[in-house]
């Protein structure tokens, strides 16, 4: 009789520590996060560990009687390994495996691991290379077999497959090369921004939390097909898709990265030239899940990362989404799912609730970009000559026509356009 062999990966089993520096850092809501990333990263969470120090321990992020209660705790548990959910530095990682004899990660590794999952274009697989090779590159400062001694599962996918024991060198040489790419993608991409500002197409950057439903929202709007999971960084590449508006103008919504608490450095930096899309947007549309209990550090995340990209002074429509999840809540604690809270985002010019999925709240955002494209437009009543009609066609296009009457002087309009339309109609009048 021929024998079974089971070749399945073996699922890890990890247990989370975190280190609390202050009573407001939200340490246990962070390690929840965290436990979700392990999950997505394919491994499951059987133990969290949370210290009260006053800083994190230089040489082993925890204090000595907290490791020693970890290395326990993981014979206790047979656990294959820990994540801490800060960025370790390379002695902490050296120093926790020589204590622990396990494998230990930390966040950023893990989310890492997960982008090189889901990246799916030429740019996102280049963009995650490049940051997983600095952050390797800086651990093989503190540890020259950290490579050779990774194994399977959490941190291998990526570069990390095609080449374990890579050295300095050719880590250096290998991100300078990604360098030039992403630099020639770079290019690339504002070649195609700045033809869209000739052609005064108006971009509509949709930004959130991740999982908060900015792809479910661009299905909606423009059937883009991009897919859709209830879990962290479901999507990766962002799309780009036009839309025509009620008024008739043509304008692009783009998705952008989910952002995220502690979103590594390296990240940012690889992913700059895409998180950048939004900086050189139009209208901002803000989503956010309404139904999570962190929702105000989400969208406190979110504007701190929007900062930092130097994404400043836009027009912000803040979508509440997944109010029927709310309302669900609500019934579930015997509360009356009609009394909702009163949900606010102070640094957005307009708001609205949603359910995007059940595609409740869709025309009240098409409204509210409407009234937000119209305010950074300029109304224009003129009578056309005959020989400039032309111009009507770039004004359906751009803009939004609210009157043309063919007459014996010309053609009468009345209109909102963008200010370099309205300049070009001036140039038509006085020729």
């Amino acid at each position: 009789m021929d024998k079974m062999y089971d070749i399945s990966e073996i699922q890890e089993r990890v247990i989370l520590v975190g280190v609390s520096v202050n009573e407001n850092d939200d340490t246990e809501k962070s390690l929840e996060e965290l436990s979700e990333l392990v999950k997505t990263a394919g491994a499951v969470s059987i133990a969290k560990v949370i210290q009260n120090r006053e800083a994190r321990d230089n040489a082993t992020y925890v204090g000595k009687g907290k490791v020693e209660e970890i290395r326990l705790l993981i014979d206790e548990l047979d656990a294959t390994g820990i994540v801490c959910d800060d960025e370790l530095t390379p002695a902490q990682l050296k120093n926790l495996k020589d204590e622990l004899q396990t494998k230990v990660m930390d966040r950023t590794l893990v989310i890492l691991d997960i982008f090189a999952k889901r990246a799916r274009t030429r740019e996102g697989k280049i963009q995650v290379e490049m940051a997983q090779l600095k952050y390797r590159q800086q651990r093989l400062a503190g540890s020259s077999d950290y490579l050779s001694r990774l194994g399977g599962g959490i941190g291998t996918r990526g570069p990390g497959e095609k080449k374990l024991e890579v050295d300095r060198r050719l880590i250096r040489d290998r991100i300078s090369t990604l360098r030039q790419e992403i630099e020639s993608l770079k290019k690339h991409r504002e070649l195609g921004r700045s033809l869209r500002q000739k052609n005064h197409t108006k971009v509509i950057s949709i930004v959130g939390y991740t999982n908060a439903g900015k792809s479910t929202l661009l299905n909606h709007l423009t059937g883009a097909d991009v897919f859709e999971e209830n879990e962290l960084f479901a999507t990766l590449d962002p799309t780009t898709r036009s839309y025509k508006m009620q008024s008739g103008q043509e304008v692009l919504f783009t998705d952008t990265v989910g952002f995220i608490r502690k979103l590594p450095h390296n990240l940012i930096d690889a992913f700059k030239s895409t998180l950048e899309e939004a900086k050189y947007a139009d209208i901002l549309v803000h989503v956010v899940d309404a139904s999570n209990e962190n929702m105000d550090t989400q969208m406190h995340i979110v504007y701190e990362t929007l900062e930092q990209l130097g994404v400043t002074d836009k027009p912000v429509i803040t979508v509440f989404n997944k109010m029927d999840i709310l309302k669900e809540k609500k019934l579930t604690e015997e509360e009356n799912p009609y009394d909702m809270p009163i949900l606010r985002d102070f640094k957005a010019d307009y708001t609205l609730m949603a359910s995007i999925k059940n595609n409740q709240g869709i025309d009240e955002l098409i409204a509210d970009i409407e009234s937000v494209l119209r305010e950074q437009k300029v109304y224009i009543a003129r009578t056309l000559k005959y020989e400039s009609a032309g111009i009507i066609q770039k004004i359906r296009k751009y803009g939004e026509l609210l009157k043309e009457e063919y007459t014996e002087e010309g053609i009468e309009i009345e209109c909102y356009v963008p200010v370099e339309i309205a300049g070009m109609i001036e140039k038509e009048q006085r020729k």
